[in-house]
């Protein structure tokens, strides 16, 4: 079953975020995770939730995304994004087929 890490990033340091971007997509391919989102434009329908950069990131599966997170190749560039911006990740199942 697909999951997704969805993340929701309010970038701080637009340069140094440019650093940790760059890298990241390599860091996908060892695990099958593509974006399907990578900071687009949202607009809010309902509530208020103001989102900041909102990403997806697709995974063949809940353990594919979690072992992309624990990665050796992630965790090298993950302090960059933490100097960079502040926001949350979170890891959802998809929906069975």
């Amino acid at each position: 079953m697909p999951a997704y890490i969805v993340g929701d990033v309010t970038v701080t340091d637009p340069d140094r975020y440019k650093a940790y971007a760059a890298h990241t997509e390599s860091t996908l391919e060892p695990f099958e995770g593509r974006f399907i989102v990578r900071g687009g434009a949202s607009e809010v329908l309902e509530g208020a939730w103001e989102p900041g950069r909102l990403v997806v990131i697709e995974f063949p599966s809940a353990q594919a995304a979690r072992d992309w997170y624990a990665s050796e190749h992630y965790q090298e560039i993950l302090p960059i994004r933490h100097e960079a911006s502040i926001g949350s990740l979170v890891l959802v199942e998809g929906y069975p087929a």
